[in-house]
């Protein structure tokens, strides 16, 4: 279960983009990210990692099967105890639910939004033990 002070913190960030080996290979010579494989089947999704680091910060993803709908911006994914609620909110205050809620493996439920003023972000709701 998520500790309570991670709740609205930001959690993880992804890149849904076409063709993610070119971007992730981009980012490599621009940043100095590392990267490794995440098997999706037919292709692979990458974790990004820090340079030097074995724990990855963020991903790259390919915009394949359910993440087509995801929009080619850096996600930002912020933890919420109750995805529900806050899209109900989300809606209520004139935002917009563009994907999801769906779940994210065995992790936890997230749904991409769009607010008033049209930013995109994604809320994560962890998956209680």
């Amino acid at each position: 279960m998520e500790s309570p002070s991670s709740l609205g913190r930001i959690g993880w960030i992804d890149l849904s983009v076409p063709n993610a080996g070119a971007v992730r290979d981009f980012y490599q010579a621009v940043v100095g990210w590392t990267t490794s494989e995440v098997p999706m089947g037919a292709y692979s999704d990458y974790c990004v990692h820090p340079q030097g680091e074995a724990t990855p910060v963020a991903g790259i993803c390919h915009a394949r099967g359910e993440n087509a709908k995801l929009p080619p911006v850096w996600l930002i994914y912020v933890n919420v105890p109750d995805i529900d609620a806050s899209l109900s909110r989300c809606v209520e205050l004139g935002g917009a639910i563009l994907d999801g809620p769906r779940s994210m493996g065995g992790m936890g439920r997230f749904a991409a939004i769009r607010d008033p003023a049209g930013a995109v972000m994604a809320l994560f709701e962890p998956k209680r033990d």
